[in-house]
């Protein structure tokens, strides 16, 4: 059964830029409840409100998502996605489909490449973290004795990959690409629940 803030956050995708009193009669509860779920939904950065024209008279103050509230309904771009990556899979080569998400990830690398050359290693891995945040994962490197580990807790592909493992070349090359280390150097030591590990074999 879906929440009060779900039932909310469901309105807006159904009926984007409405009214207190449109989503309260959507929802089932008073203007009240509502205003006080918008400020909790405004504070999270899901919903942003405006002023709108309508009509004579003032002007009234509507409700929409944000590109974040947006992202709290992924099923249907993950259904998009799965459907573009089979298609891709029938009409590509096994090796021009893993190239792909090898260029992308090479393609992301060019912007970085000045600055990655100025960098230690440490200072790298920093820079990785800071990239992999801007896209959405949630990572972090730990350092025992005279090995890296990087350990992803929170992967935005986690659901496609699990038809399409491919994507994880993108994460993998990336790293080797950011690192300025070969893929042979990089050991996947976990998969699975949304968590990955990396252990680097090799440094410069």
């Amino acid at each position: 059964m879906k929440s009060t803030r779900e039932k909310v956050l469901h309105t807006l995708v159904t009926n984007p830029r409405s009214t207190i009193v449109e989503i309260a009669k959507s929802v089932g509860i008073n203007a009240i409840s509502v205003r006080h779920h918008l400020t909790s939904l405004q504070a999270d950065g899901f919903v942003n409100a405006e002023e709108e024209r309508h009509g004579v008279g003032r002007p009234r103050l509507v409700y929409f998502l944000t590109e974040s509230g947006q992202e709290n309904f992924p099923k249907r771009y993950f259904r998009l996605t799965n459907h573009l990556l089979e298609q891709m899979k029938k009409t590509l080569s096994d090796k021009d489909f893993k190239k792909i998400f090898k260029d992308m990830a090479d393609g992301l690398t060019k912007e970085y490449e000045p600055k990655i050359a100025k960098l230690d290693f440490e200072g790298r891995l920093d820079l990785l973290k800071s990239v992999m945040d801007n896209e959405g994962y949630d990572i972090h490197w730990v350092k025992s004795n005279n090995e890296y580990e990087i350990q992803e807790v929170a992967c935005p592909f986690y659901q496609i990959g699990k038809d399409h493992p491919e994507i994880c070349l993108f994460d993998q090359t990336l790293i080797a690409n950011m690192l300025l280390i070969s893929e042979k150097d990089i050991v996947q030591t976990k998969h699975g629940d949304n968590h990955c590990s990396f252990k680097i074999s090799k440094t410069n």
